[in-house]
């Protein structure tokens, strides 16, 4: 994909940090996004609620509203927009805790901006690629389940549930590979970006969470199956 495909995104900045801001600003404006910044969580709802987006870079510890507040209430608004979160937390439960909210993604700071761009990138390429996955198929039926790809909803008889993006993405990743094989890896250079050694959990944790909403018994699988030291494979 070439690269000015992205080139006048734009970019919602939401950062108290005035040094890192303006820097990560002046840097993304040079790479041909356009970027508004933003200091605080209340404010960053207010601009959400006046102006449409591509993509939001988020930092979790903000005045008024914190980031994972900012990201559970643009979820209920618009289940596709691309959130990547900054944080200093180090524990891996709370970097869990923003992608199972709804997050698409993390940077711990201090981050090299390279590698920020890099996910930035990434990320509006995953959008590109789930919106075109979903333009052809939407919704998919299979068993007593529906799912509504462009809402990210998942309703199981009379319960209805709301995906992550990326439990969405590796559910329409899984199915647009009905049969075959898909390894973690395939996975994480497909729906994630490749952000630590945590990540290979984090994808079985996101699997198992999606066992939990599509599956009748969770444990003994019937749509997606693990295969040992394989990966794992959907089929209806």
């Amino acid at each position: 994909m070439n690269e000015n495909t992205f080139k006048g995104s734009k970019i919602l900045l939401v950062e108290d940090e005035e040094t890192l801001a303006i820097g990560l600003k002046y840097n993304l404006t040079e790479e041909g996004f356009k970027v508004i910044w933003i200091k605080n969580g209340k404010d960053a709802i207010e601009k959400l609620n006046s102006e449409e987006y591509d993509l939001i870079i988020l930092d979790i510890m903000l005045p008024y509203i914190n980031g994972f507040e900012v990201t559970q209430y643009v979820r209920e608004k618009n289940p596709q927009l691309p959130i990547l979160m900054l944080t200093a937390m180090t524990r891996t439960e709370d970097r869990i805790k923003g992608l199972q909210l709804g997050a698409d993604d993390y940077v711990t700071k201090p981050f090299h901006l390279d590698e920020l761009i890099l996910r930035v990138k990434g990320m509006l390429k995953r959008k590109m690629w789930y919106k075109s996955a979903i333009d052809s198929q939407p919704v998919y039926h299979f068993g007593n389940i529906e799912i509504d790809f462009e809402n990210l909803i998942c309703v199981r008889g009379k319960n209805k549930i709301r995906l992550t993006p990326h439990e969405a993405m590796a559910l329409k990743y899984l199915i647009q590979n009905k049969g075959k094989i898909v390894s973690r890896k395939e996975l994480l250079e497909n729906v994630w970006s490749i952000i630590g050694e945590i990540e290979t959990r984090t994808v079985d944790n996101f699997i198992v969470r999606l066992r939990k909403h599509i599956e009748p018994d969770p444990s003994n699988p019937i749509y997606i199956k693990s295969i040992r030291g394989a990966g794992y494979t959907f089929s209806d």
